[in-house]
């Protein structure tokens, strides 16, 4: 795994490989995030990681200059390598929550100005999780959310939908107020 720019541009993480989650591939990576350039100011952003699982999109996030970002990674190990990769950068403006992502989104009072969500391709309650980000609203007025999906999940008729786009296999689809 590996952060693509930023003040910790070029560092790698061995993921260890008993790890179920699959990081967002450095190629998906690097293309979403040119494409949210146009989005968002992450210098000046409070940005969200849920479904953290390897760190890899709190990690560029954080190398990107986030004041803040949030991780919440509900596998006791993944949240383990999370604050160990975090602790090797010496990242202090980073909070992790290991814990459910929906209890965590039904309690949160604090509003995002990214949000990037990648929860597991097969997760029964993947659709639901837009309508939780904007019923709760988490996102600030000129928030942006991040949704990374399979290929089967259309959001185009969401009411906050803004654009798809798709690196291989992997597909992201992008929100706004």
């Amino acid at each position: 795994m590996r952060i693509i720019t930023g003040l910790y541009k070029g560092r790698h993480f061995d993921i260890p490989r008993t790890f179920k989650a699959r990081p967002t591939t450095d190629f998906a990576k690097e293309n979403i995030f040119n494409v949210l350039n146009a989005y968002v100011d992450f210098e000046e952003s409070i940005a969200l990681d849920l479904f953290a699982g390897t760190g890899s999109i709190s990690l560029e996030m954080l190398s990107r200059g986030c004041k803040e970002v949030v991780s919440v990674e509900q596998d006791r190990d993944h949240a383990r390598f999370i604050s160990e990769c975090i602790k090797k950068l010496n990242a202090e403006n980073h909070i992790l929550i290991r814990g459910d992502v929906f209890r965590f989104l039904k309690s949160c009072h604090q509003k995002f100005d990214f949000i990037f969500a990648d929860p597991p391709y097969a997760l029964p309650e993947l659709s639901t999780i837009p309508n939780l980000i904007f019923q709760h609203e988490l996102l600030t007025e000129e928030g942006v959310l991040v949704f990374e999906h399979g290929k089967n999940n259309d959001f185009s008729a969401h009411p906050h939908f803004k654009e798809h786009r798709a690196y291989g296999s992997v597909n992201f689809s992008i929100f706004k107020y």
